[in-house]
């Protein structure tokens, strides 16, 4: 069964959709504090396999969550022109913070995918909560930061069209929110670039946001792209997990102590959370990769996000230490 915690949202109706076409999935649940039960009956005519069921308010949630095996949350506010995620913490933290409590009671195996911004607080937010609960397992908490994937290889083709965006991964790491956000360019092999295309792709990555919330003009951030980004991973953890597919590489923003590989990311990070290239596996995170050798521009990337993602992280831990999380 996988949870959809936010689904009648920008962000969770789309990827609800996206999710009902796969066969990995046996059940749906889409949970939310409204219309999750007209989702739900929506996306229940669609013929694949999957049953669809939907709980709405608090005193749904427990039913929604138990026996999950995956949950992912795309639940919060969207950002608005002038905001930034760290602006979203302020509404966000609370609402992940209490969904995490809610995971560590009733699904407290199951693997956690967070959407919700700010990824490099909010994943923090719930590591903490579900280590409070002594069920914490690293190996299955992932921030979602594929949509950072996906727009390297998307703008990359943009100026270099012999460059295939659906075959061709392009390595991000760092963490999910502007100078956080570090494409390995150096790393593709199949073309070239001139110095002030690689600084001028690198901008529109770490920037891609603000040209959505831009051009949506007040209405909302990036949604369908992101439903997209979070079904690709969600389906490669199912394929992983489920299906048992081997070799199966994803960037994602992770607790590193704990997990096999993690080691040398955490040393030369000085990091408790990192997005990297990790392999994912029947447990979630079978192997994080380490770094590759970086350019000279890139490793000064590295630094400037190590500095930002400190902050990030004491933000999001401070707010599980220091505010007790709600009881549901």
């Amino acid at each position: 069964m996988v949870v959809v915690c936010g689904a009648a949202g920008g962000i969770g109706q789309p990827l609800s959709l996206l999710l009902k076409q796969s066969d990995l999935i046996t059940h749906l649940a889409l949970y939310d504090i409204v219309n999750a039960a007209g989702v739900a009956a929506d996306l229940s005519h669609i013929n694949t396999p999957s049953k669809v069921t939907g709980h709405v308010g608090k005193d749904a949630l427990a039913e929604a969550l138990s026996g999950a095996h995956t949950v992912v949350i795309p639940a919060g506010v969207p950002r608005k022109p002038g905001m930034t995620r760290d602006d979203l913490f302020k509404v966000n933290a609370g609402i992940v913070r209490d969904l995490a409590e809610a995971c560590a009671k009733h699904c407290p195996k199951a693997f956690i995918l967070v959407i919700s911004n700010p990824v490099n607080s909010t994943v923090p937010i719930v590591c903490e909560v579900f280590k409070k609960a002594g069920v914490f397992d690293p190996r299955k908490v992932f921030g979602v930061t594929t949509l950072d994937v996906v727009r390297s290889s998307t703008f990359v083709n943009h100026i270099k069209p012999q460059f295939e965006p659906q075959s061709n991964r392009i390595t991000v790491v760092g963490g999910h929110s502007g100078a956080t956000i570090v494409p390995l360019l150096s790393q593709i092999k199949q073309v070239t670039f001139t110095p002030a295309e690689i600084k001028a792709l690198t901008n529109r990555i770490q920037f891609g946001g603000d040209e959505v919330v831009k051009a949506k003009d007040g209405a909302g951030s990036a949604t369908l792209s992101m439903a997209h980004a979070g079904a690709r991973f969600t389906i490669s953890l199912l394929e992983a997990s489920v299906s048992g597919k081997r070799g199966l590489v994803e960037s994602t923003y992770i607790h590193l102590k704990g997990n096999a590989g993690a080691e040398w990311n955490a040393r030369s990070t000085g990091l408790e959370y990192f997005a990297q290239d990790v392999e994912l596996g029947p447990e979630g995170v079978a192997n994080v990769l380490a770094l590759p050798d970086l350019s000279a521009e890139e490793d000064a990337l590295v630094k400037i996000a190590i500095g930002e993602l400190k902050g990030n992280i004491t933000k999001g831990v401070g707010f599980v230490t220091a505010i007790p999380a709600a009881k549901l």
